[in-house]
Order: structure tokens, then sequence, then C-alpha cells
């Protein structure tokens, strides 16, 4: 075999090696990402049973007969794997949020219906999947970072609603960020869980009045025509 050949088939072979070490890092790391999410899984369905407070990594461990220690692989404490659930939850919402976002309806319509779908789960779950509800509410009571990254998520995507609506002439020119943010205050009622719990039954104001209010605000350029925070010396 020449010098050059056998280059060639070393090279081939250093390639083949370097394929296979990559493919099953691949593989561990789409296997570490199963089984992650299979413990989540296990995680929110015990929670709905039994609570995440009473809910132990013993029996998450045992749902999913492997041990403790292998849970611990890929979270460290139980309250992670609290966060996890509460996170997968809240992105639920999330991605509705978008959908709607992105949908070919009017701004007005699609700012009825984020606020409108956010209201719908956290009712929804108040009611069916309490234990559940109780995980989210906690992490609004202890400030959970993952609770203010989802309420910028959702006002993020109603201020890009907001915009869209100004671009094209529905309406009139204004400070998008503050028209956000009076309008996702305005709301709390209808997006906190807790408050959603706390005034159920009550008549007036409903979701829609409260909804007519804000896209009548918005409407008129008084309230958009506020000075931002930053511009008030």
């Amino acid at each position: 075999m020449n010098e050059n050949l056998k280059i060639g088939v070393m090279a081939s072979k250093l390639g083949e090696a370097r394929d296979w070490r990559q493919n099953k890092k691949a593989k561990r790391k789409s296997s570490e990402k199963d089984t992650r999410r299979l413990i989540i899984e296990a995680a929110e369905r015990l929670f709905l049973q039994i609570g995440f407070h009473k809910t132990t990594v013993a029996d998450i461990a045992r749902e999913l007969q492997m041990s403790p220690a292998n849970i611990y692989r890929f979270f460290t404490t139980k309250s992670e794997i609290n966060e996890a659930v509460c996170t997968d939850l809240l992105g639920k919402i999330e991605a509705e949020a978008e959908k709607i976002a992105a949908s070919r309806s009017t701004a007005t319509q699609r700012i009825r219906k984020l606020i409108g779908a956010v209201e719908t789960t956290h009712h929804k779950r108040s009611i069916f999947d309490r234990k559940l509800h109780d995980l989210i509410d906690a992490a609004i009571t202890e400030n959970w970072a993952i609770m203010r990254r989802h309420n910028e998520c959702v006002a993020a995507i109603l201020e890009q609603i907001i915009t869209s609506g100004m671009a094209s002439g529905e309406f009139p020119q204004g400070d998008a960020t503050l028209a956000t943010g009076l309008i996702y205050t305005a709301c709390i009622r209808f997006r906190d869980p807790r408050l959603i719990l706390e005034h159920e039954g009550e008549r007036e104001p409903t979701l829609d009045q409260m909804i007519d209010f804000c896209l009548a605000a918005i409407g008129g350029a008084t309230i958009l025509d506020f000075p931002s925070k930053k511009d008030r010396t």
C-alpha cells in the first residue's frame, strides 16, 4: 500500500471514529432529554393526584420505576422539578398566545382572544385541576423567576399585537409599550389565577366589558399620548 493510500485510509477511519462519537453524543443528549421529559410528565401526574407539596422525589422515582438517585441526575432539587412542571404549564399558555398573535384576525380580535384564552385556561384549571392551580398560585405568591418570565412573554406578545394594530391604522399611533402595560394591568383580574378564583361568580365587570373598556382606551389618543415613565421628570 503506497503512502497516499495509507493516509487516505487513516483519514477515513478517523472520520468514521469522529462521526461515531458525535452520533453517540447526540443519542445520549436525546436520551437525557427524553428522560427529563418523562420525569416532568410523571411529576405532573402526581401533582395532579396528591399535590406538589405532598409529592416527593421518591414518589416520582417509584412512578417511573427508577431510583431517586437517577432523578437527581436531571434535577438537583425537588424545587427544580416544581419549576419545570410549572414552566410546562405556562408554556402551553404562551404557545396559544403566540398562535393567536400570528392569526389573520384584526388586532382588536386578537387582543380579545389573547386575554380570553389566558383567563379560560386558568379558570378551567382552578376547577378541574385544582392541585395544579395550587402550583401556579405558589409560583405567583413566592415570586418565582419563571412566573416573571411568563408575564414578560405574554406582555411582549400583547405588545406585538398592539404594535401591528398601530402599523395597520386600526389603532392610532402612540406608545405601544405604555398601552400594553395599561391593558395588562387593567386585565389582571382575568389573568392572575388567584384573582380569577377569588372573584369567581361576580357578575361585573365581565371579561368582555373590561376588554371593551381597554379597546376603547386604545382607540382614543389621550391614553396613548401620556408620557412614558422614562420621559417623566
